[in-house]
């Protein structure tokens, strides 16, 4: 167990590591950068550098893969307001594309804003040039807009780092690190938190760590914004118009005729098939039991701040034990399904309700 503290000094010396190998200048800021995408395998960094230097920071997406054109003139028109500024006023990054200060200042309170931190990128069209650390918080004059940045920064190290996760205990910011992938019964020694060290489920594109908190099967990463379904971990946009086709399982038409092996290894398919969606509809259940008291909790500030009765409000608690009583029914359509038996009717069942 590590504190934050701690771990910001080790990306600051891992980061100053890259700093002193590196053939040609490069800012501690753009090392993060190097580290980020490699995740922090300096030995990894190093050989390529050394092998191919220019290629290594292009596909880092530190610098643009053409030379950008040298800008001469005192005044640049931004793409984005449209209006002319001074070349004082102005900034880029490698790629060469200026914008004013003003406008890369609401860029970056937008992306911020949307959780984005070490993913920030030019604003120019097409342009994949990450913005650095020390670039980011240059053009950020609000303190808590820089301590939000950094904090997502900090959390985006965390997560791409292969030996490093948070605590899963509310509001702690505890960090374990384990050297070694294998499943580990671990207790936090800041908030007591009792959990399991093992990889939990991954975002299919950028590998972070991710957990269902509600809804439905479509998620979408907080980290990369990739869609996919929670349940087959598939591309969403390939679902086509049967969204939830992967709730249905497809049994074996010729069962009968495999052998005793592979029938009981198709039983247990078949069963946690269904038990996995019967359990996942049983979490969601509990996650709306929050939802519940949430609602109960905003209609007693209404009502105090006198916003309108409890009456008025009651259409909110309506939906809330509607949405319940309906996610309840469709929990137990799993096991009903499990024991009938293939034909018409399960078909039905299937189309209808899962």
């Amino acid at each position: 167990m590590i504190s934050k503290n701690m771990c910001l000094a080790a990306v600051t010396s891992d980061s100053q590591n890259v700093v002193c190998v590196s053939i040609v200048q490069i800012t501690p800021s753009l090392a993060k950068v190097l580290l980020h995408s490699h995740k922090w395998c300096v030995q990894d960094i190093v050989l390529k550098y050394r092998g191919d230097s220019a290629s290594l920071l292009v596909v880092s997406k530190i610098k643009p893969s053409r030379p950008p054109a040298p800008q001469t003139s005192t005044h640049h028109a931004c793409d984005v307001c449209m209006l002319s500024h001074e070349a004082a006023n102005c900034c880029g990054l490698a790629c060469g594309h200026l914008f004013c200060n003003l406008c890369w200042s609401m860029h970056f309170e937008v992306q911020i804003a949307q959780g984005i931190s070490t993913g920030i990128a030019c604003m120019a069209q097409n342009c994949e040039v990450l913005a650095p650390e020390d670039f980011v918080l240059n053009l950020l004059s609000r303190p808590k807009l820089r301590e939000k940045y950094q904090q997502f920064a900090f959390c985006d190290y965390v997560q791409s780092h292969p030996e490093l996760r948070f605590c899963p205990g509310p509001n702690c910011q505890v960090v374990v690190r384990a050297k070694e992938p294998c499943a580990k019964r671990v207790i936090c020694t800041a908030c007591s938190t009792v959990f399991c060290s093992a990889v939990p489920f991954q975002c299919p594109r950028c590998h972070i760590c991710i957990e269902k908190n509600g809804g439905c099967n479509h998620m979408m990463c907080f980290s990369c914004k990739h869609d996919f379904c929670w349940m087959c971990l598939g591309d969403w946009k390939t679902h086509g118009s049967e969204y939830y086709e992967c709730s249905r399982f497809k049994e074996n038409p010729n069962i009968a005729q495999e052998s005793v092996l592979v029938q009981a290894r198709e039983a247990l398919k078949k069963y946690l098939h269904y038990y996995e969606r019967w359990e996942n509809h049983c979490k969601s259940l509990k996650l709306e039991e929050q939802t519940l008291q949430n609602i109960k909790a905003h209609i007693h500030k209404k009502v105090m701040d006198c916003s309108g009765t409890w009456i008025d409000w009651q259409y909110l608690l309506h939906a809330a034990f509607l949405l319940a009583k309906c996610r309840y029914t469709l929990q137990y359509t799993y096991p009903y399904a499990y024991y009938m038996e293939p034909g018409p009717r399960k078909e039905l069942v299937s189309l209808l309700y899962l």
